[in-house]
């Protein structure tokens, strides 16, 4: 039997199902037999993150046995209608799809996010993030971002290839970049387009280096350690390729919490 997903709604329901009558004690242990973890031996799967923070547990693929994951895998889709995979390689992606071909698979490449999608994700957030690629080879990095911001209930506008090599190129996308409530900014190289671009805003902007460049890049120091050092403010820099990191933090932007006062 299907478990419900333990978001704020879904527990409200089930404990007033209780108290009402309209469902059974047992049946109500049943449902929360996992929560807040489910015990698998070789992993611990947190069945309470989505009552938190408002989204299952993602599941990083990378450096996984492929039985173990498909085990995490099959356990989480039994209480969530949507779940995230980052880092998949190609023979993981092959499996999963065939392994769970009627829960909506999805693969976004060039990324290595994996989507598992019963329901399209309602667009909760209360405005746009956008996602700038300073460069076609940032885009799979980006790509993350897109498609992890979008599972989370956002709106999301993509830019690619606007690096500071061709400055008039992001000129042209101000007007968009300032309906945006957030931008995430994706670059390899020199990394000084999110110095650039927050100068030009007056939202947050999160900047993610890649490890796209030369010798001298040292595989997105030399971009992490830009960002850092950014002379604009209001710049927020994740680490290294991290596209997922980025856009969930712009997602807390994008859903700030109720004022219950």
């Amino acid at each position: 039997m299907r478990k419900v997903s333990m978001d704020e709604t879904q527990l409200k329901k089930l404990l007033q199902g209780v108290k009402e009558g309209g469902i059974p004690v047992s049946a109500a242990m049943e449902e929360l037999k996992d929560f807040p973890v489910a015990e698998m031996g070789f992993a611990q799967l947190d069945t309470h993150r989505n009552l938190r923070r408002g989204f299952p547990e993602t599941i990083l693929a990378e450096g996984k046995a492929t039985n173990h994951l498909i085990s995490i895998v099959r356990k989480a889709l039994e209480s969530h209608k949507n779940i995230i995979i980052t880092r998949t390689n190609e023979s993981q992606r092959k499996v999963l799809s065939e392994s769970f071909p009627e829960e909506g698979y999805g693969e976004f490449l060039p990324s290595s996010l994996v989507t598992f999608s019963r329901e399209t994700p309602a667009i909760t957030g209360q405005g746009t993030i956008g996602v700038v690629s300073a460069g076609t080879s940032d885009i799979p990095v980006a790509r993350e971002a897109i498609e992890t911001a979008k599972a989370m209930g956002n709106h999301v506008e993509e830019i690619f290839d606007v690096g500071v090599a061709g400055l008039h190129r992001i000129l042209r996308q101000l007007d968009l970049l300032r309906s945006c409530r957030v931008v995430i900014v994706v670059a390899g190289m020199d990394g000084a387009l999110p110095s650039v671009v927050a100068g030009l805003l007056h939202v947050p902007v999160i900047a993610v280096p890649t490890s796209v460049g030369y010798g001298a890049s040292f595989g997105g120091v030399a971009a992490l350690l830009t960002m850092l050092n950014s002379c604009a403010s209001g710049v927020t820099v994740v680490n290294i390729d991290n596209g997922f990191g980025a856009a969930v933090t712009a997602s807390l932007i994008n859903h700030p919490p109720e004022d219950n006062s």
